[in-house]
């Protein structure tokens, strides 16, 4: 059975250890004092030009108009280099060239590892970051983005970050994959719990970032009609056309089919008119050619007109044509000036649009209502 060591000598070991690291740096520095002189000077100049290189990322940082936004981006991620990778660069060029002892080369390859593997976290979050807000600065403002990007910025950091530190404890040469499955099994259990709110949050980050409507957008959902006022984080308020305000969770609006009339190209429209069936088979073949004209005359698209069938009462025309403008109330207007002028130009042709008429005949000898099957039998006159 071993004997633990005295503390003493656990000290005076560690002592030792100490002291001969500092005698081996100094022997160091004495047989290789002119490669690293040499080297100290690459190290300066590497560091002021990495400097520089920061100060470049700060000036286009200022500069809004920089390549339409994303020169900001990279002078954002360039404005985020750190002291310590700019040092650890120099270091690791001193040791490498300068033929550093084992412990000391060592040491500076773990350092200079952490200082390239953060860095390069750091450099990812402000390049995701300022892509995400490239995307949506110029189309919405407000509370909701706000929290949306803080959001974002919490979940790319930890992420980044905890993958950094993964890699760094790979490199030393501790097992991770304990702790990448207990991180992966930590998500799932998160995950599960809060599934609600984050189906609604990640449903806000879609609309956001996809952007199938805007705040100001005219939509019809379901039975919802009405303008967007507001995009949450959990829910979108839409004013209705009788003015009642509707809320709507993010998750349920994305699962069914939504229509955005403000983004529609035009306004099709499609009118059956019923012509009288006295009307003559000279004057309906024109009827195609008279809709166009009206059609054509408003400046709207027509697209077609014909005969398409027989009614009870009358001559079915069917009329199609395509606003000429997106917006609602143009189109409105343009539809009611069409009507007018089909019926005023139908009455100088002398074409007439019947309405539907019940005929009852009576029986003048029983007074009452003629009924087929109760008239008097005829008899032949042979």
């Amino acid at each position: 059975m071993s004997t633990p060591k005295p503390k003493a000598l656990d000290a005076r070991a560690g002592y030792a250890e100490t002291r001969d690291f500092f005698v081996q740096i100094g022997a160091w520095v004495e047989g290789h004092w002119l490669q690293l002189l040499i080297a100290t000077g690459f190290g300066l100049l590497i560091v002021l030009a990495l400097q520089a290189v920061r100060g470049l990322g700060k000036r286009l940082c200022a500069r809004e108009d920089s390549l339409r936004g994303w020169g900001r981006i990279g002078g954002r991620v360039l404005a985020r280099t750190n002291n310590f990778f700019i040092v650890m660069v120099a270091v690791r060029l001193v040791t490498r060239y300068g033929g550093a002892p084992p412990q000391v080369a060592e040491l500076v390859g773990f350092l200079f590892t952490v200082a390239v593997v953060f860095q390069g976290a750091i450099w990812a979050r402000e390049l995701i970051l300022g892509a995400v807000e490239r995307r949506t600065e110029s189309e919405h403002h407000g509370e909701a983005i706000g929290s949306a990007m803080g959001l974002i910025r919490l979940l790319v950091t930890v992420v980044l970050f905890a993958i950094a530190l993964i890699v760094v404890l790979d490199n030393v040469g501790v097992n991770v994959t304990g702790l990448v499955a207990g991180l992966g099994v930590g998500g799932i259990a998160i995950g599960l719990a809060a599934q609600g709110i984050f189906g609604d949050l990640f449903a806000a980050l879609a609309i956001i970032f996809d952007r199938p409507f805007r705040r100001g957008d005219a939509i019809a959902y379901d039975q919802t009609v009405g303008t967007v006022e507001e995009i949450g984080l959990k829910s979108t308020r839409v004013r209705g056309v009788d003015g009642e305000l509707r809320v709507i969770a993010n998750k349920v609006l994305l699962d069914k089919e939504l229509r955005n009339n403000t983004r529609r190209e035009r306004h099709h429209v499609k009118w059956v008119l019923g012509l009288a069936y006295e009307t003559p088979v000279e004057l309906l073949e024109r009827v195609p050619t008279i809709l166009r004209e009206i059609v054509e005359g408003a400046g709207d698209t027509f697209n077609r007109a014909g005969l398409v069938g027989f009614g009870a009462s009358a001559l079915n025309f069917e009329l199609e044509f395509d606003s000429g403008s997106s917006d609602f109330q143009a189109h409105y207007d343009t539809r009611h000036r069409i009507g007018l002028a089909i019926l005023r130009r139908f009455a100088e042709e002398g074409i007439a649009l019947p309405y539907p008429i019940q005929e009852v005949r009576f029986d003048a000898a029983r007074g009452s209502p003629f009924q087929p099957e109760s008239a008097p039998a005829t008899t032949d006159a042979n």
